[in-house]
């Protein structure tokens, strides 16, 4: 097999941008299994839910108004979640574009010298592969959740503006 010489550095190769964001902390989240996936947004969400009524215990209408206090809480809460989601999708969604793009954009010397060099149609055909099974699926499942995320933010203060007051 012929050695392709490449002078985009290692670290600025998409199949390694891949590999390293894979292996990320909350980056890799959506590579989990769906409901280890869904458990630690759950627990990100019940994380910031105290740190939420704390604020919200700040008002001196809410808190003479229970329910309303806590809907106020838990609905707030919903933002660090969605943030994280938004995150989680942006990168992967960087990801997705370096794979299926045909040059690579990198900086040589890291001195924002941008360069571009043309991908082999043998790396062009992995990272191809990789794009469309693997990140594809992944942001397609982001955007739904962020989207549902969303509604129920939206939806939950609709409720609180107009059935409220």
């Amino acid at each position: 097999m012929n050695k392709i010489i490449c002078p985009v550095p290692l670290n600025q190769r998409p199949l390694n941008e891949f590999n390293s964001i894979r292996n990320s902390w909350i980056i890799s989240w959506p590579f989990l299994e769906r409901n280890v996936f869904y458990r630690k947004l759950t627990v990100s969400w019940l994380f910031i839910t105290p740190i939420s009524f704390t604020i919200s215990y700040g008002s001196d209408y809410l808190k003479n108004n229970f329910f309303e206090l806590i809907f106020i809480s838990v609905t707030a809460s919903l933002a660090f979640p969605i943030l994280l989601l938004i995150r989680q999708w942006l990168s992967w969604l960087y990801i997705y574009k370096r794979l299926n793009s045909e040059n690579i954009e990198y900086e040589e010397s890291g001195w924002y010298d941008g360069q571009t060099w043309e991908k082999p149609i043998e790396w062009r055909a992995k990272d191809l592969l990789i794009a469309q099974h693997q990140i594809k699926p992944i942001l397609s499942h982001l955007e739904v959740i962020i989207i549902l995320l969303l509604s129920l933010l939206i939806s939950s203060l609709l409720f609180l503006i107009l059935g409220m007051h």
